[in-house]
């Protein structure tokens, strides 16, 4: 559902739906008081005395575990499920606690406010206008009546206006913005050279080293924990061949649908697009003295794609057209000429070509298609109650996976090598298939496991016939790579060591060139805070270093992920740049916009930080 939801909706009524509750959300840890002693209680938390209904966490939790078991491909693993649950109350506790904060501060949408954000939801509107019966019809998608929508829209919007309250009660200075502007821009002259591990590791490696480093991380070398996999699977796809066809039911699903099988009017036109309604003016003119349609098209048009087809848009149905261009072409006879007709793309000159008149396809042209429909739905209705099915069997003892191919037709196979991480044969990657087979019940205790779904149209059940724990790979097998590792750690240890007695020079008054020398030399050169062209570790530690004594560079030895560098710092460039009023107005507004959010983090913060809190730690039971 949730899914279909995203595909459909946006604006307000996705706000709602989604369940967002602010600009800016944050995650907490689990902190406050837990009433150990709620039991059954008919309520998931309090805060501050308001009360979380407990439908209200389960359905919060049910939307969560649906798109998370989605996620994970299956079963949501136990450490993941635990987090995740944890999440959702945090989340619940953090909107009733905003709630009742809105109340308390007089925080209030009028009709008027709610009125005018309903219309303008995109998803209510046909043609950029509202509709009603369009609104009705979408939040019946989503298992919404209009009251419910409403009231929780209302209470939406009065959580953004306490947002905007709180980002708009902050102010930038004219001198803290000169302040963070000279920061934000500010550049430092510096030259640095790199250290290259690799280019510093050893030619070789002793033997008793690689023997050394292969008895002290066993860990390392372990070959992965893998089993010898049977396997039980159902296809939506055997299922549907399966069924047997009704013709009545066929006839029946034919007349209450059969607006599905009526095609619209369509129409096929020529168009040529210019800028401007002089343009379109000269074209018409020129088609009235007898020019040619496809050539004008070809010389005038802005629409290259149709331009090259001498305008041609094929046959197509209104809907199609954006609505002034829909509405001349389907005002038109055969042979006419119309224009220029304004749309945000530009003028149009049309031409209709040719009319398809609308039509409803037979029973006997749409039977093929009523047939795979009617099969699809019909299996999978099956598909659920199978899925459901051998769950309850699986949870009864004595089930075997030959009496489960039998019972239900599932097709068997074996996978000789499936490897925990990365799965083998035809499970490829399926964290909720994995969780499953290498799992207590599965994997020591014998039993058959799952079902586990592998998307919608696949499910599975498993039995482990044999396991291979992970054991230390042989000396020779690995020691290639224990031989490069070894190098590199070495390589680093002489980049790094390499690096901090270079500082030990410079500090002591040597020249940069003196004791770099043989070395490529970057700089001098001015750095900003993001220049992608300096490594990311030496821009980061430039921008933390103090600002050098005039005339007396301040040197740094830093590590990288290859080695290391020795930067010198010669001087700062922090002067407040020249920047117009409209660049200066510019940056206000980001920065502004940055301390504002900032402040919403940190209200929300401290009001759970004092907020006082129960959970009932049944509460997703």
């Amino acid at each position: 559902m949730l899914q279909k939801i995203r595909e459909n909706l946006n604006g307000p009524l996705a706000y709602f739906v989604l369940g967002a509750i602010s600009l800016v959300f944050v995650a907490w840890g689990a902190y406050g008081i837990v009433d150990v002693g709620i039991g059954r209680s008919a309520y998931a938390a309090t805060v501050n005395g308001e009360r979380v209904p407990l439908e209200t966490a389960r359905q919060a939790w049910f939307d969560q575990q649906a798109q998370a078991a989605s996620a994970f491909g299956g079963e949501i693993p136990e450490e993941a499920r635990e987090q995740l649950q944890q999440q959702v109350m945090e989340g619940l506790i953090t909107r009733t606690m905003l709630d009742a904060r809105l109340h308390d501060l007089g925080y209030r949408v009028s009709d008027a406010q709610l009125k005018a954000a309903i219309e303008q939801e995109p998803a209510f509107q046909v043609d950029g206008q509202y509709s009603a019966s369009v609104a009705k019809a979408r939040l019946a998608q989503v298992g919404l009546s209009v009251p419910a929508f409403e009231a929780d829209l209302r209470t939406s919007l009065a959580r953004q206006q306490l947002q905007r309250a709180i980002a708009l009660s902050d102010f930038v200075t004219p001198k803290q913005l000169d302040r963070i502007i000279t920061l934000e821009d500010e550049q430092r002259e510096v030259r640095y050279v790199l250290y290259d591990a690799d280019a510093l590791a050893p030619g070789e490696i002793e033997a008793g080293a690689v023997s050394a480093y292969y008895e002290a991380n066993h860990a390392k070398f372990m070959t992965p924990e893998s089993v010898r996999l049977a396997y039980g699977e159902l296809r939506l796809d055997q299922v549907a061949a399966q069924v047997t066809v009704v013709e009545d039911d066929l006839r029946r699903l034919y007349a209450e649908n059969k607006e599905r099988y009526t095609e619209p009017e369509k129409r096929r036109a020529r168009h040529i697009l210019v800028a401007d309604e002089k343009t379109a003016d000269e074209v018409l003119a020129q088609l009235k003295a007898g020019g040619d349609f496809a050539a004008l098209a070809a010389r005038y048009s802005k629409d290259t794609v149709s331009a090259a087809n001498g305008g041609d848009l094929g046959f197509a149905a209104r809907e199609t057209f954006v609505a002034p261009f829909a509405d001349a072409l389907f005002g038109m006879q055969v042979g006419e000429t119309a224009g220029p007709v304004k749309t945000q793309f530009g003028y149009h000159v049309i031409q209709l070509e040719a009319i398809e008149p609308g039509r409803t396809r037979t029973y006997d042209e749409a039977r093929g298609e009523l047939e795979s429909r009617y099969r699809r739905d019909q299996a999978a209705d099956r598909f659920g109650d199978a899925q459901e099915r051998l769950q309850t069997r699986l949870e009864l003892p004595g089930a075997t996976l030959d009496g489960l191919a039998q019972e239900f037709g599932l097709v068997t196979g074996t996978v000789d090598d499936y490897r925990r991480d990365t799965g083998g044969g035809v499970f490829r990657g399926d964290p909720g298939l994995e969780s499953v087979v290498f799992s207590d019940a599965v994997l020591n205790q014998g039993r058959v496991g799952g079902p586990v779904a592998l998307g919608e149209d696949r499910l599975v059940v498993v039995q482990v016939l044999e396991h291979r724990p992970p054991k230390p790979r042989p000396l020779d097998e690995v020691r290639a790579q224990i031989v490069t590792t070894l190098k590199h750690e070495q390589g680093l240890a002489a980049a790094r060591a390499a690096a901090g007695a270079a500082v030990q020079r410079l500090q002591a008054g040597e020249a940069f060139e003196a004791v770099e020398k043989g070395r490529t030399i970057e700089g001098p050169r001015l750095l900003g805070r993001n220049d992608p062209s300096v490594p990311a570790e030496i821009r980061s530690k430039v921008f933390s270093l103090p600002h050098p004594a005039a005339g007396k560079p301040s040197y740094q030895a830093i590590e990288t992920d290859n080695g290391a560098a020795v930067v010198a710092l010669l001087r700062v460039a922090d002067a407040l740049p020249a920047l117009s009023a409209a660049e200066r107005g510019e940056r206000l507004q980001q920065i502004a916009g940055r301390v504002g959010s900032a402040d919403i983090i940190s209200y929300i913060a401290e009001a759970r930080r004092k907020a006082k809190v129960s959970v009932n730690p049944k509460a997703f039971e």
